[in-house]
């Protein structure tokens, strides 16, 4: 009896525990009635969606910074350069070391991020880095539509490499007054740079120059680094990047005695200039915006996102199942999203999605759903929005934003989807993000596709009283 008690408390408390625990496939607007009337739904017919260009997003202050040059075999082709700061060594006034100093090498490190995407096997990049002919200013909000002006016709430093983002790489570490060591590092690329950019701009510097990093980066400018499009090879692909450092190696001969030593310039601002150009399919889905799109395009790096509607929905909802003697309640309202079979190889697909809508001053802003503010608010989980690779789709629900268009609560003044990075795991990030560069093509309203986009509905009808 001790233990059959013991059994059945363990069994109680589990039972417990497991029903606080919330995950998509349970989340729902519960009722308790007695006399309730329930139903369930999949809508099709009365959704819309289409294609639309990304708004112009900021490239400046980002945790991570695209570069490369894509070629999409669906969508058509997509750059992004860089353009940065490049500091004083420390950042500050700097003095040069005492005695002749002679240049060995200069090499620009540029280090890997997490995102990196295209063809990483057979392509080879090449790279390319230039002067800017106008100031990278610190502290600018900088946009991925800016041209910038850069010395196109002299350049500073150029390697042909292949896409190992992964891959730690080994350097020598220059120990002044000892043997220089062998080490590992990050994933990076080292990018040869003619060392007289150096001595031009470093060693033959006035004073003056050296001792304000203001006066010194209004000298130089700033670098632009671009993936060459006629040098590199295959599909390529967009890296994303680390703010990183211009790395100087000389010797310096003071006297009798010569030693080794390095000096790092840093860059510590950069943002991206991107540019879209789009296939002739594509181009048609963001030409038509009077019916619905067959089929859909989701893309990264500010590229491409999808504005859906529910029109009549709300009016079927009302006229066939809102009667004046009882009230509905939509219990859970599931979005799917489906790619088009096949279009995620070799290039996967968007591994996250985001849904938002508009506020009254026409600006993007949580659904109820995503919202910690709104007590229907299940989680990031809940909300959704991830590519489940078991399923091959999208989930995304949104109960309660339904259930205020339904009731008149909320009015929808344009609703969205677009991609978004898998970083950020606490909340739901609704504004659009360069920061990741996949994309996904996805089955819009094809009536002869049993892939297309589908809300299905659960509901409940209680009566009301008299």
């Amino acid at each position: 009896m001790k233990f059959s008690r013991i059994d059945l408390l363990t069994l109680l408390i589990s039972l417990f525990i497991l029903n606080s625990c919330k995950n998509q496939d349970a989340i729902g607007l519960g009722v308790n009635s007695s006399n309730q009337i329930n139903g369930a739904m999949v809508d099709t017919s009365t959704i819309v969606v289409n294609t639309l260009p990304e708004d112009s997003v900021v490239t400046s202050g980002l945790a991570k910074s695209p570069l490369g040059y894509f070629i999409d075999p669906v969508l058509g082709t997509s750059q992004a350069d860089l353009a940065t700061s490049l500091s004083l060594p420390g950042g500050a006034a700097y003095s040069l070391p005492p005695g002749t100093i002679n240049i060995d090498s200069v090499r620009l490190v540029i280090s890997f991020a997490d995102g990196f995407y295209g063809d990483s096997i057979e392509s080879v990049y090449k790279i390319n880095v230039y002067q800017l002919n106008e100031k990278y200013i610190n502290g600018t909000t900088y946009y991925n539509t800016k041209k910038w002006n850069y010395n196109s016709s002299s350049l500073l430093g150029t390697l042909t490499f292949n896409a190992r983002t992964h891959d730690s790489v080994k350097i020598f570490n220059i120990i002044p007054a000892a043997p220089d060591t062998l080490i590992s590092v990050q994933p990076e690329i080292r990018v040869p740079v003619n060392p007289s950019f150096i001595v031009n701009n470093l060693l033959n510097a006035d004073g003056n120059t050296l001792s304000s990093n203001t006066i010194f980066q209004n000298n130089i400018k700033g670098l632009y680094i671009t993936i060459d499009k006629t040098k590199t090879t295959g599909s390529a692909g967009i890296f994303m990047i680390k703010a990183d450092t211009l790395a100087v190696y000389y010797r310096a001969v003071n006297g009798a005695t010569i030693d080794t030593g390095q000096a790092y310039m840093p860059i510590s601002n950069m943002t991206s200039a991107i540019t879209h150009t789009y296939t002739p399919a594509v181009q048609s889905a963001l030409n038509n915006t009077a019916s619905s799109n067959g089929t859909f395009y989701l893309q990264g790096l500010a590229g491409l996102k999808a504005k859906i509607s529910f029109p009549g929905l709300l009016k079927n909802l009302r006229s066939n199942l809102l009667k004046k003697d009882s009230d509905l309640i939509l219990n859970r309202a599931e979005l799917v999203i489906t790619p088009v079979a096949g279009s995620n190889i070799p290039y996967t697909a968007l591994p996250k999605l985001t849904m938002y809508t508009l506020d009254l001053a026409l600006q993007p802003t949580l659904l109820q759903d995503a919202s910690t503010l709104d007590p229907r608010y299940g989680g990031v989980n809940v909300f959704g929005g991830f590519y489940s690779y078991a399923t091959q789709n999208y989930h995304f629900v949104i109960t309660a934003f339904l259930q205020d268009l339904l009731l008149g609560k909320t009015v929808d003044r344009g609703t969205y989807i677009a991609p978004v990075d898998i970083t950020n795991t606490t909340s739901v990030d609704y504004l659009e993000t360069p920061e990741v560069a996949a994309r996904t093509i996805a089955v819009g309203t094809n009536k002869n596709s049993p892939y297309r986009i589908t809300l299905n509905i659960i509901y409940t009808k209680i009566p009301k009283a008299n």
